[in-house]
């Protein structure tokens, strides 16, 4: 994941989204606040300032359907958004939307 996101560097400003749950300390749960399904990374295209949202999975890694849910959504709304397993599709993303 990271490597993708420094790979991309020079064409995108991307962040790591960390998801989870948590207790506060009197025992209450929380989410982090980002939306079930959620992309790993997230950030804009330096060239047009268009959102990026990359769910980075291993080869054969599963997408859930809150995952493709997220990404269609986010490519509904003019967003580019899908799912790489590797620096190469990062940049066939980036470079082809």
């Amino acid at each position: 994941m990271n490597c993708i996101r420094l790979a991309l560097s020079e064409k995108c400003t991307l962040f790591r989204v960390n998801v989870g749950k948590g207790f506060t300390p009197d025992g209450r749960y929380f989410d982090t606040g980002v939306p079930v399904g959620f992309s790993d990374l997230f950030g804009v295209r330096l060239s047009d300032g268009k959102a990026v949202f990359i769910e980075v999975k291993t080869e054969t890694g599963k997408v859930s359907r809150n995952q493709e849910n997220f990404i269609s959504a986010m490519q509904k709304s003019g967003a580019i958004a899908g799912v790489c397993r590797s620096i190469e599709d990062a940049f066939k993303l980036i470079n082809n939307y």
